[in-house]
């Protein structure tokens, strides 16, 4: 009789192990073929994440190199003896800024120069701890005492966030800050003597768009007189320290073009910022703009780095990958586990049909047909189980792949505002106006797309054929070792 025909028969005659196999090799071949999808799924998700928010890198001072620098000359100078360090801050020219924007893979650009700044003429948002505002204490000695020669310190009420484009600065672009009036600082506006300012501020002073405002520096040296621009809103609550200084108070920051910022500073810092940030069309084009980038020489790269900026984008693909790896491991996994499973069950039923084995060894029938048959039956088993997978796996795919994404978003959140509360709201520094985090209001990504592929299906089916052909084959070798006459004598 054809070995088809007799599997035929015996899973017929079979039932309940028959559909036993059926039950066990269905849910294994949901389980990889849900596997896959996830996977897939996730890819894609972060394909799309990373095209849609690209990376940042920053074009700042390098402070390591700068304070290594700073001990080689003290103690040099000082005969071995190191001297008291003190911070300097050293600017980058724009002209080297903007050349580093002309490079590949930049999808625009912004350039930051921060300073604090004393109102004329209004009264800044007060902190409730700040007590540099009153008669007695209004002023602080400059350097010597009280050398009259040294011009007076005041102390400054107003944050002065120079920018090139606001639409694109750090707070505007993680959504605490939010344009609600007017028109935003454009590159048109460099030059200009215009300003931003937040909502609460204005409605304190009863400013609106078109008035004007003056701003001194912190030694008075310097008066510019500016028009409202725009007014923006801020959800931003600032750090503990604005409490105690009315210029760290997130209502007193203005937003003007970085010349103003520039020109409050004093004429030093004419053409130049404090750091700049580049916005890559592709994340994965990072490493390739800072490779081009190092060959720029206008760039002193023994004073200046790049530091990638691309917490955002780590931020909201990181569950996603976390998934992406979690169902990469349940496919080793099940595969491992259903094949040990399936083998098993396929032991016993060889052993259960070992009489049957050596009637047919013993009437000559091919030990290769046999285990054909055992083939045949296992295969079927498989192929019923593939299709049932094909419709069900998208369903518990979609299900399961969201749950976890969920999970690994609700941790990540944990993460973020555990790391949040130790720097504290101000995030990671980098002046005023600038030290909000990108990642705190981040959208998360909710959902996966789910879609069987054709693709999925192959690799499933390529692994449950594996599954079924080591399943068969190991036990099989086992029994067929033995000749027919042993098997029929250890018969009982």
């Amino acid at each position: 009789m054809n070995f088809i025909k007799r599997g035929l028969l015996s899973m017929k005659a079979r039932k309940g192990r028959t559909i036993l196999q059926l039950f066990i090799f269905t849910i294994v071949c949901v389980l990889i073929l849900s596997g896959f999808t996830i996977q897939s799924a996730a890819n894609k998700a972060s394909e799309l994440a990373r095209q849609e928010l690209g990376g940042d890198v920053t074009l700042s001072v390098d402070r390591e190199k700068q304070v290594e620098a700073q001990q080689k000359e003290s103690s040099s100078s000082s005969g071995g003896t190191t001297e008291r360090r003190m911070f300097e801050s050293t600017p980058v020219a724009v002209a080297a800024a903007k050349k580093l924007a002309e490079l590949d893979h930049v999808a625009g650009y912004n350039l930051y120069s921060n300073t604090q700044a004393m109102a004329s003429g209004f009264e800044p948002i007060a902190s409730s701890n700040d007590t540099s505002q009153t008669d007695d204490s209004s002023t602080q000695q400059g350097p010597g005492g009280n050398d009259s020669n040294r011009p007076q310190m005041v102390q400054a009420d107003l944050s002065v966030s120079g920018v090139l484009d606001s639409a694109t600065a750090t707070k505007f672009k993680a959504g605490t800050d939010k344009l609600v009036s007017g028109k935003a600082i454009t590159a048109s506006d460099v030059g200009k003597n215009v300003v931003m300012i937040e909502k609460t501020l204005a409605e304190e002073n009863d400013l609106k768009v078109g008035d004007k405002i003056k701003i001194k520096s912190s030694d008075e040296a310097t008066t510019v007189e500016l028009t409202i621009q725009g007014i923006y809103e801020t959800t931003d609550s600032g750090t503990d320290a604005a409490a105690n200084f009315s210029f760290l108070n997130p209502y007193n920051t203005i937003y003007v073009p970085y010349t103003v910022a520039n020109t409050i500073k004093g004429s030093d810092a004419k053409d130049t910022v404090d750091s700049a940030i580049y916005f890559m069309d592709d994340a994965a084009n990072i490493s390739a703009f800072e490779k081009a980038a190092k060959k720029v020489t206008a760039v002193d790269w023994d004073t200046f780095k790049l530091d990638a900026n691309d917490a955002t984008y780590q931020q909201m693909i990181g569950p996603i990958n976390n998934v992406a790896a979690f169902s990469k491991n349940v496919v080793y996994i099940v595969s491992i586990a259903g094949a040990l499973i399936l083998g098993l069950l396929v032991m016993m039923q060889i052993r259960e049909r070992k009489y049957e084995m050596g009637v047919l060894l013993a009437i000559g029938e091919k030990r290769s047909k046999l285990v054909g048959q055992f083939l045949v039956e296992i295969l079927i088993v498989a192929v019923l189980s593939f299709g049932i997978a094909a419709v069900s796996s998208h369903y518990v795919a979609q299900v399961v792949g969201n749950q976890l994404l969920t999970q690994q978003n609700a941790t990540a959140s944990e993460s973020t505002s555990s790391t949040t509360n130790q720097r504290g709201p101000g995030g990671n520094g980098g002046g005023p106006g600038f030290g909000s985090s990108l990642t705190a209001n981040t959208a998360e990504i909710k959902s996966l797309d789910i879609q069987v592929s054709l693709e999925d299906m192959l690799k499933m089916g390529g692994i449950g054929v594996g599954i079924a052909f080591i399943s068969v084959l190991l036990p099989s070798i086992l029994v067929l070792r033995m000749n027919p006459k042993t098997i029929l004598t250890k018969q009982e």
